[in-house]
């Protein structure tokens, strides 16, 4: 007598995990609350609120994230509500965000300051450090007139580093601002809605100085490069001055002397890159902004030892539109 197809099917399943996904076990646990308790503290000491969001939003609400028509599980989670509209797990925590602060926008204070945590999700390969589950702790300013309200951030974040036992000389908050790379781009001649592929291109070579240095990047901004492998990359086809014009501002280094008057420095480090952003108003507009930032920080105590303006520092490459910024190990 043969077993039922049921049993059969229970004989062979194997208990395995899903790619891209981790279980964790009590000492990870409780190591990962002691450190949400110390972020908490510090967002809560610089006046943020708590508000939480549903794991699951309508999928139009996603925004920049929001997959094509015809592929609408494709980089988020997405299933089909009983109405047959589409619903997606969150992909991060700021589309969320935007969208309680559009629903709830005559009732909340302006500037509206919240903290978030919890878990993200993307349906993308996973790889080594690379998860399809991971948790995001958010800290955001939402209605400031002025770049105050990032320096706030930079300062923030320096603190909350050293709140989970991050001493201070082992990590730096980096600073940078998108509209002096525009600026960049328009002085090169790559401004314009017909030059957007190339811009990208470009931003793509410069958020990868680090790993490949001045020499990869400059061949990604040339004629291309080839890897290793032997695989090859096209480059952005720039001209040799253009390359070097973009060279000689992302890779400027430089820090105040001690003893010296570090906010004088900062009016020579900004005024030296007038000449990389040449007449173009965004450009010189962003390089107010972030000697704006840079000046609140040295006020406030925050040195070159803490936060420092990095003009290699790119971020959401199709994203952001303003100052930037992110935290490094050294």
């Amino acid at each position: 007598m043969s077993k039922p197809a049921k049993a059969e099917k229970a004989a062979t399943l194997k208990p395995r995990l899903p790619r891209g996904l981790v279980d964790r076990g009590p000492a990870e646990i409780a190591a990962t609350h002691r450190m949400l308790e110390k972020i908490r503290e510090s967002f809560e000491l610089y006046g943020f609120e708590a508000v939480e969001t549903p794991f699951i939003e309508y999928t139009e609400a996603l925004g920049k994230f929001l997959p094509d028509l015809d592929r609408p599980n494709e980089g988020v989670f997405s299933f089909q509500d009983d109405d047959e509209s589409w619903l997606s797990l969150r992909y991060d925590l700021t589309a969320p965000l935007a969208r309680y602060v559009a629903e709830h926008f005559d009732a909340l204070p302006k500037p509206y300051r919240s903290y978030r945590a919890g878990y993200v999700f993307r349906n993308e390969k996973p790889g080594p450090g690379r998860f399809r589950q991971f948790m995001q702790f958010d800290a955001d300013i939402v209605g400031a007139p002025t770049v105050a309200a990032d320096a706030e951030i930079c300062m923030m974040a320096a603190d909350t580093l050293e709140k989970v036992g991050i001493g201070r000389g082992d990590y730096i908050v980096k600073v940078n601002n998108r509209k002096v790379l525009d600026g960049v781009m328009e002085a090169i001649g790559l401004g314009g809605d017909d030059q957007a592929g190339r811009r990208l291109t470009v931003l793509r070579a410069i958020d990868k100085l680090d790993r490949l240095g001045p020499d990869g990047v400059r061949l990604l901004l040339g004629p291309g490069r080839k890897d290793e492998s032997g695989d090859f990359t096209k480059g952005a086809g720039l001209s040799d001055d253009a390359i070097e014009r973009i060279l000689r501002y992302v890779s400027f280094q430089a820090a105040p002397t001690e003893g010296g008057d570090r906010l004088a420095f900062w009016e020579n480090f900004f005024g030296g890159w007038g000449e990389v952003v040449g007449s173009s108003e965004t450009g010189r507009q962003g390089i107010a902004e972030l000697h704006a930032i840079m000046k609140l920080c040295e006020a406030a105590g925050y040195g070159h030892d803490r936060v420092r303006a990095d003009p290699s520092v790119v971020r959401g490459l199709e994203y952001y539109t303003g100052p930037v910024f992110e935290a490094e190990l050294t």
